[in-house]
């Protein structure tokens, strides 16, 4: 049946397929992607929104047949000077960072300023309710809002901030393309003849496949392929650490967890695919699920995985004798801190395309935090060459450690692979968070114990970690959580053990701040504890105990550079007594993250500059781009270096290069891919700097390579161990209303130099928000392996009504290892964020948390996020 509808002023019509909806005759009838696919079919994010007869409406939830006749306007049908207008306003507050929200959100202002031409902050928090942004914190956005109703007023805008090197608010590199949902995601992308995937999922997290029959899906109308693991020419089991992750799961093995694979499916169109995936028949044998570490470590305990004993790790670290010194410490306590499981929740769904090249190659365009990985993990799967698998990065709609790990990568490739037509596989939703690793709940039983002037003494603790079915990075996690178990805190005698186990669950991995965040609020909490009985204030028992140049991290390590822990306290004093003195609940934690992974890890940091005929130069690098900023950092590096314009630099990453540098984690991106970018820049101004113009230097490439082998494992014998390059410190201070929400956050940050602090501010409010949710509201639970709920609100991650006031306070303490002192903020945003704000809810109700979220606190009662029902009204959501 042809529908008829007026788009962007001009009419249209359609035939719509049965079960489309209006966001799909957009994207995929009409071309038209500025709407984004982020939870279709929930309308809970915000990312499709589109004005449908002047409303707002999200158009995944709205069935194709009821827009006949009605008027449809996305962001391609405003006028160019409004267009303009808001792009301006976005790239001048930095109210974008992965950019995958701002269209939807672009939308939803026009509608609110068109009826309200002055709002109040509340009221456009209020008016985004139906938006979620899980990078910036709402901050930026608000205020690129409210810029935009004052020029409309009449007010100028600001000017743009074309140029600039280290140290100067550069405008994000495609900043208005973003705002406008212009520059691509990998689901926007398409090609002539272009098939469209879909996989069949495990629905046991335990299970014997007995037998798997494809027929009636290959049968099924549109079908090209339907894939097995018996279709796999090559490898299939993969990972980062360890090769212990089938792409397929075969007959005759067990799922391990709801998000296996047992078949890839090949359509003409996505429905097609879909359905056919669904007609996919899997007899399984079900099988008891190993659904905790303490099951999965119990003596005779089903092995979960077949590539490793289900102790996944076990990190020691001692010194001193903890025994005397607790038995002669003036006080001690001791509590059990339990945190959750965490979905990363990061706006864009996984999405992969793989097109075969006339040479015989496969170009992946691949969203991963690692593109070489990728590379190297595809190429393992076909049984080819490396070489004949060219990668190249989309910069992705937001990452936080979740798309560290291969998702359908080897999937898409196989099914173009076996086809030889182009193929884009993305999933839904529903199938994002059964795949991809989690954060881990780690239960920590911590023992601290200080002087009587409350300086500590010794510190025990025991921590236990589930990584789900595959190891991820899982072990990598807990060492990191043992390694910072003390915090940014010198303490004489140490007892930690940190163990990681296999699991049924879900997969645990990386996650912003990476095991620390577990351990910073155990550690936060404790001295807490230590100065209510010493009777210390808690800003003073943290500056007593605060690192100094000379001190000893948990590690062993001495630390001997950039260490701005006590100039972060200083920063942050005026407001805590200032919030005290007024009578408010005022919570304060601190807190420490390596930058670099470390542990004796090498690293590499790899950067080509070439100079194109056009006279821009090609920045080509290892790392990804998914939202921090990465690329306009680089650029700014290279000017800084070269004296040339930052809009001469045009960053890339793709197989052009070998730079695989491994994965977009540790925040070290820009220290080390920062060093490489400096030392390939210094290289071109020395030509420069001889007499030649850019255009002259045209052909020319420019290497940076930066080797790091100088760390440590943990608890290797040596005097002086080196476990990690460098760390970033922060203090951060909750404050509390009269009825117990958080009212006001102040976070002080040891940056090392801030590259571009616009950009620094925006990560750092952005990590307060996902802190906010952990401490909060923020929760995956299982039943039996299953995520419980698939729904947006019930996951709890905050919306902009939800979010404080925040200051961010930057503190420059310069780290010789990194590019004009620069170190890592990505992930130090969180780490002391929960502690703060238990110390905030007991100083408001008296009441001491250890388990998050802190669902039972007057703070989280006043959400809106985060209220699970065990069955959700849209259960059957596809």
């Amino acid at each position: 049946m042809t529908l008829g509808f007026t788009l962007n002023g001009h009419p249209c019509e359609v035939v719509p397929r049965p079960g489309e909806t209006l966001l799909d005759i957009l994207r995929v009838h009409l071309g038209i992607t500025s709407p984004k696919r982020g939870c279709q079919p929930q309308g809970q994010c915000g990312a499709c929104v589109a004005l449908v007869d002047g409303v707002p409406h999200a158009t995944c939830t709205i069935d194709a047949a009821g827009i006949a006749g009605r008027s449809v306007v996305t962001l391609e049908g405003l006028p160019e000077s409004e267009r303009e207008l808001f792009a301006r306003a976005f790239v001048a507050t930095h109210g974008l960072q992965c950019g995958f929200c701002t269209p939807g959100i672009v939308l939803r202002a026009k509608h609110l300023l068109d009826s309200n031409p002055a709002p109040t902050r509340a009221e456009i928090a209020r008016a985004l309710d139906e938006h979620l942004c899980r990078c910036t914190g709402y901050v930026a956005i608000l205020d690129a809002i409210e810029l935009v109703a004052r020029a409309r007023r009449g007010e100028p805008l600001p000017a743009p901030v074309a140029d600039g090197g280290v140290g100067a608010p550069l405008d994000r590199y495609r900043g208005r393309e973003l705002a406008l949902g212009a520059r691509p995601f990998v689901d926007d992308l398409s090609r002539p003849g272009m098939l469209h995937g879909a996989v069949t999922l495990s629905p046991h997290a335990r299970a014997r496949v007995k037998r798997v029959d494809v027929s009636r899906a290959r049968a099924h109308p549109g079908v090209v392929a339907v894939l097995t693991a018996n279709e796999v020419p090559g490898e299939r089991w993969n990972g980062i650490l360890y090769e212990d992750w089938p792409a397929f799961v075969a007959e005759g093995e067990e799922v391990r967890c709801v998000g296996d694979v047992l078949t890839a499916v090949a359509a003409e169109s996505e429905i097609a695919a879909r359905e056919a995936a669904a007609l996919v028949e899997v007899e399984y044998e079900v099988l008891p699920a190993v659904l905790s570490p303490a099951a999965s470590l119990a003596p005779g305990a089903p092995r979960v995985n077949p590539r490793h004993a289900n102790l996944l790790s076990r990190s020691v670290i001692r010194r001193g004798d903890v025994d005397a010194t607790l038995a002669a410490s003036a006080h001690v306590v001791s509590r059990t801190w339990k945190t959750q499981r965490i979905e990363h929740l990061f706006l864009e769904p996984e999405s992969a395309f793989a097109v075969p090249l006339a040479d015989g190659r496969l170009h992946l365009y691949t969203q991963g935090q690692g593109v070489f990985d990728d590379r190297r993990q595809v190429a393992r799967l076909l049984a080819v060459p490396e070489e004949r698998v060219f990668v190249e990065l989309v910069p992705n709609g937001g990452g936080f450690g979740g798309k560290e790990d291969m998702s359908i990568q080897s999937q898409t490739a196989l099914l173009a692979w076996v086809t030889q037509r182009p193929v884009k596989l993305t999933l839904s939703r529903r199938e994002s968070i059964r795949m991809h690793p989690k954060r881990h709940p780690v239960t920590i039983e911590l023992t601290a114990a200080c002087d009587a002037a409350g300086k500590l003494t010794a510190v025990r603790a025991r921590a236990t970690g589930d990584s789900g079915a595959y190891a991820s990075v899982g072990s990598k996690v807990l060492e990191r959580c043992a390694g910072h178990l003390c915090g940014p805190y010198e303490v004489p005698a140490v007892d930690i053990e940190s163990v990681a186990a296999y699991t049924n669950n879900p997969p645990c991995g990386a996650m912003r701040g990476f095991g620390v965040n577990q351990a910073a609020f155990a550690i936060e909490g404790a001295l807490d504890l230590l100065a209510q009985e010493c009777g210390l204030d808690r800003w003073e028992i943290r500056w007593r105990n605060a690192v100094d140049v000379g001190g000893m991290l948990t590690s062993g390590q001495v630390i001997e550079k950039s260490v701005g822990i006590r100039k972060t306290l200083l920063a942050v004093k005026p407001h805590y007594e200032a919030a005290r003195a007024a009578g408010k609940a005022v919570g304060i934690a601190c807190g420490l993250k390596n930058a670099g992974l470390g542990n004796g890890a090498t690293e590499y940091g790899k950067a080509r500059l070439v100079v194109e005929a056009d006279g821009t130069v090609s920045l080509y690098n290892g790392y990804t781009e998914m939202g921090q900023g990465l690329l306009t950092a680089f650029s700014q590096i290279a000017a800084e270096v070269t004296r040339l314009p930052a809009g001469v630099f045009r960053p890339k990453v793709d197989a052009t290069f070998a730079l695989g540098c491994g994965q977009t984690t540790g925040s070290r991106a820009t220290l080390i891919g920062g060093r490489a970018v400096e030392a390939a820049a210094r290289r071109l101004r020395a030509d420069l700097e001889c007499g030649f113009e850019l255009r002259e230097l045209a052909g020319n490439v420019y290497a940076g390579d930066i080797v790091i082998e100088d760390t440590t494992p943990l608890g290797a014998p040596v005097a002086r161990p080196k476990t990690h390059t460098s760390y970033g410190f922060a203090t951060q201070v909750c404050v509390l209303n009269s009825e117990g929400r958080v009212e006001r956050f102040v976070a002080a940050h040891d940056v090392g130099r801030a590259v571009n602090p616009a950009l620094v501010k925006g990560q750092v409010q952005g990590a307060i928000h996902m802190g906010l949710g952990y401490a909060l509201s923020e929760e995956l639970p299982c039943a039996d392996g299953m995520p419980v709920t698939f729904s947006l609100y019930q996951l709890g991650v905050l919306r902009a009504k939800d979010m404080p006031e925040v200051e961010v306070i930057i503190i420059e303490e310069p780290e010789p290892e990194g590019p004009f002192g620069a170190k890592g903020v990505g992930e130090i945003g969180l780490v002391p964020t929960a502690a703060a704000v238990a110390g905030a809810l007991e100083a408001y109700d008296g009441v001491r948390r250890t388990t998050l979220p802190m669902k039972d606190s007057p703070a989280a009662k006043k959400l809106t996020v985060g209220k699970i029902r065990t069955k959700t009204p849209k259960e059957e959501w596809r």
